[in-house]
């Protein structure tokens, strides 16, 4: 017959390695819904333009490795982390010393083992504890930015480069409406932000026209962008405005502080 003693030491066990399996390490906090922008890649000096960025969302790591757009599976248990499992990238050529850096990043991510945050920044950990890449928190906030549109979806399933010698922006203003060029005329729109919802009230313009080819067609297609947005994404100095269906709206550069 088991004794007392027997069954009180192997209840206390039982507790006490549940407790251990369902209590994640203090300084290695969930990573879903968190994005991040490289800042220190062990053995190189970085290139930041744009800047490699991870973004852990619905149970994939993505992003940008400075070169090209990735995505991986991850899963984490504890401070324990593995970003080894399928994933996928686009193809665009960079100039070689890009090349080299986002595959050594690549490369640290496939490696990574553990993670833990520190003084708020994320420190991806090899097999020996070290950190094989650290970031920075990415700020998702709108407000008080302000973007260069550098791809406009057409309407035709394509999203197209800008008319040649026409600039199109977009300022977001504290007071939750939006400004800026569409191209040809000014505009202002309310916006709602939610991090990533983002949705837009029909814009109100200015009524010049312009004469050059492909200008006010261009225009109209902006402002039909930015009514079909529905989820917007900062990563580094880049912003994207998706819709619902996870087509790209438009696509931005931040503009500069003057």
């Amino acid at each position: 017959m088991r004794t007392f003693k027997t069954l009180l030491t192997g209840l206390l066990l039982a507790v006490t390695t549940a407790g251990c399996a369902a209590v994640p390490s203090p300084d290695a906090p969930p990573l879903e819904g968190t994005s991040w922008v490289l800042t220190e890649l062990p053995g190189r000096t970085l290139r930041g333009d744009p800047p490699a960025t991870l973004r852990f969302e619905g149970g994939k790591a993505g992003g940008h490795d400075g070169c090209n757009r990735y995505t991986l599976g991850f899963t984490t248990r504890g401070s324990t982390i593995d970003l080894s499992g399928p994933g996928a990238a686009t193809q665009m050529a960079c100039p070689p010393e890009v090349m080299q850096q986002a595959q050594a990043y690549l490369a640290a991510l496939n490696g990574a083992k553990s993670y833990r945050v520190v003084d708020g920044r994320l420190q991806i950990l090899g097999g020996d504890g070290q950190p094989l890449a650290t970031f920075a928190p990415q700020s998702t906030e709108l407000a008080g930015t302000s973007w260069r549109a550098t791809g406009i979806n057409n309407g035709k399933g394509a999203v197209a480069s800008l008319v040649k010698d026409t600039t199109v922006t977009l300022a977001f203003g504290a007071d939750g409406r939006a400004s800026g060029s569409a191209g040809c005329n000014n505009f202002t729109a309310a916006y709602e932000w939610g991090a990533p919802q983002l949705t837009f009230k029909a814009a109100a313009t200015t009524r010049k026209m312009c004469a050059d080819a492909g200008v006010m067609e261009q225009e109209q297609a902006f402002l039909k962008a930015l009514e079909s947005a529905a989820i917007a994404r900062i990563e580094g100095h880049r912003l994207e405005l998706r819709r619902a269906d996870g087509a790209l709206a438009a696509s931005f550069v931040r503009e500069q502080a003057q």
